[in-house]
Protein backbone atom coordinates (compact mmCIF):
# COMPACT_ATOMS: atom_id res chain seq x y z
CA UNK A 1 0.00 0.00 0.00
CA UNK A 2 1.38 3.41 -0.79
CA UNK A 3 3.02 5.06 2.17
CA UNK A 4 0.51 8.27 1.88
CA UNK A 5 -2.96 6.10 1.81
CA UNK A 6 -1.25 4.87 5.01
CA UNK A 7 -0.40 7.71 6.19
CA UNK A 8 -4.23 9.24 6.15
CA UNK A 9 -5.68 6.11 6.98
CA UNK A 10 -3.38 6.28 10.45
CA UNK A 11 -4.25 9.90 10.42
CA UNK A 12 -8.09 9.79 10.72
CA UNK A 13 -7.51 6.69 13.01
CA UNK A 14 -5.65 9.67 15.34
CA UNK A 15 -8.35 12.13 14.95
CA UNK A 16 -10.86 9.34 16.23
CA UNK A 17 -8.30 8.64 19.16
CA UNK A 18 -8.19 12.08 20.30
CA UNK A 19 -11.90 12.65 19.80
CA UNK A 20 -12.11 9.29 21.94
CA UNK A 21 -10.08 10.77 24.82
CA UNK A 22 -12.21 14.48 24.14
CA UNK A 23 -15.48 13.05 24.75
CA UNK A 24 -15.22 9.46 26.97
CA UNK A 25 -12.34 11.50 29.40
CA UNK A 26 -12.17 15.28 28.77
CA UNK A 27 -15.76 16.18 28.29
CA UNK A 28 -16.01 17.98 32.07
CA UNK A 29 -12.44 19.43 31.88
CA UNK A 30 -11.47 22.60 30.41
CA UNK A 31 -10.60 21.49 27.24
CA UNK A 32 -13.14 19.66 26.32
CA UNK A 33 -15.30 22.39 27.06
CA UNK A 34 -13.25 24.65 25.21
CA UNK A 35 -13.27 22.37 21.71
CA UNK A 36 -17.02 21.50 22.06
CA UNK A 37 -17.92 25.04 22.91
CA UNK A 38 -19.80 24.08 26.06
CA UNK A 39 -20.96 25.22 29.72
CA UNK A 40 -19.93 23.27 32.57
CA UNK A 41 -23.55 22.68 33.33
CA UNK A 42 -24.19 21.22 29.97
CA UNK A 43 -21.44 19.19 30.00
CA UNK A 44 -21.94 18.14 33.20
CA UNK A 45 -25.72 16.98 32.00
CA UNK A 46 -24.00 14.90 28.92
CA UNK A 47 -21.37 13.38 30.16
CA UNK A 48 -22.60 10.06 29.65
CA UNK A 49 -23.96 10.80 26.36
CA UNK A 50 -20.61 11.87 25.66
CA UNK A 51 -18.81 9.02 26.75
CA UNK A 52 -21.30 6.93 24.61
CA UNK A 53 -19.76 8.74 21.43
CA UNK A 54 -16.68 8.51 22.53
CA UNK A 55 -16.83 5.00 22.49
CA UNK A 56 -18.24 4.69 18.87
CA UNK A 57 -15.41 7.33 17.77
CA UNK A 58 -12.82 4.06 19.52
CA UNK A 59 -14.64 1.35 17.35
CA UNK A 60 -13.70 3.83 14.20
CA UNK A 61 -10.31 4.15 15.29
CA UNK A 62 -9.90 0.32 16.44
CA UNK A 63 -11.19 -1.00 12.83
CA UNK A 64 -8.65 1.61 10.87
CA UNK A 65 -5.65 0.72 12.64
CA UNK A 66 -6.92 -3.18 12.34
CA UNK A 67 -7.37 -1.90 8.17
CA UNK A 68 -3.47 -0.93 8.80
CA UNK A 69 -2.05 -3.51 10.16
CA UNK A 70 -3.94 -6.16 8.89
CA UNK A 71 -2.94 -8.28 5.65
CA UNK A 72 -4.82 -7.36 2.32
CA UNK A 73 -7.41 -8.28 1.52
CA UNK A 74 -8.68 -7.67 4.70
CA UNK A 75 -6.93 -4.71 5.34
CA UNK A 76 -7.94 -3.01 2.34
CA UNK A 77 -11.84 -4.05 2.78
CA UNK A 78 -11.49 -2.62 6.95
CA UNK A 79 -9.69 0.64 5.55
CA UNK A 80 -12.47 1.25 2.88
CA UNK A 81 -15.70 0.46 5.03
CA UNK A 82 -14.16 2.04 8.10
CA UNK A 83 -13.34 5.08 6.30
CA UNK A 84 -16.62 5.22 4.70
CA UNK A 85 -18.45 5.13 8.16
CA UNK A 86 -16.68 7.88 9.15
CA UNK A 87 -17.46 9.84 6.08
CA UNK A 88 -21.12 9.01 6.62
CA UNK A 89 -20.53 9.92 10.48
CA UNK A 90 -18.78 13.11 9.56
CA UNK A 91 -21.84 14.08 7.18
CA UNK A 92 -24.19 13.46 9.74
CA UNK A 93 -22.31 15.49 12.31
CA UNK A 94 -21.75 18.56 9.94
CA UNK A 95 -25.59 18.64 9.27
CA UNK A 96 -27.05 18.12 12.08
CA UNK A 97 -24.47 19.57 14.81
CA UNK A 98 -21.82 21.73 13.04
CA UNK A 99 -20.32 22.45 9.80
CA UNK A 100 -16.61 22.05 10.96
CA UNK A 101 -17.49 18.43 11.33
CA UNK A 102 -17.13 18.45 7.98
CA UNK A 103 -13.67 19.49 7.84
CA UNK A 104 -12.45 17.69 10.99
CA UNK A 105 -13.57 14.05 9.95
CA UNK A 106 -15.27 13.84 6.60
CA UNK A 107 -12.62 15.70 4.39
CA UNK A 108 -9.58 13.73 5.97
CA UNK A 109 -11.38 10.44 5.35
CA UNK A 110 -12.08 11.04 1.81
CA UNK A 111 -8.16 11.78 1.18
CA UNK A 112 -7.82 8.68 2.66
CA UNK A 113 -10.19 6.52 0.85
CA UNK A 114 -9.22 8.41 -2.28
CA UNK A 115 -5.46 7.40 -1.78
CA UNK A 116 -6.37 4.26 -0.19
CA UNK A 117 -8.11 2.95 -3.71
CA UNK A 118 -5.56 5.02 -6.02
CA UNK A 119 -2.82 2.54 -4.28
CA UNK A 120 -4.55 -0.35 -5.04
Amino acid sequence: MNPLALLFVGLVAAIHVYIVVLEAFLWTKPLGMKVFKLDPDFAARSASLAANQGLYNGFLAAGLIWGLIAADPIGFQFKVFFLGCVMVAGLVGAATVSKRILYVQTVPAAIAMALVFAAR
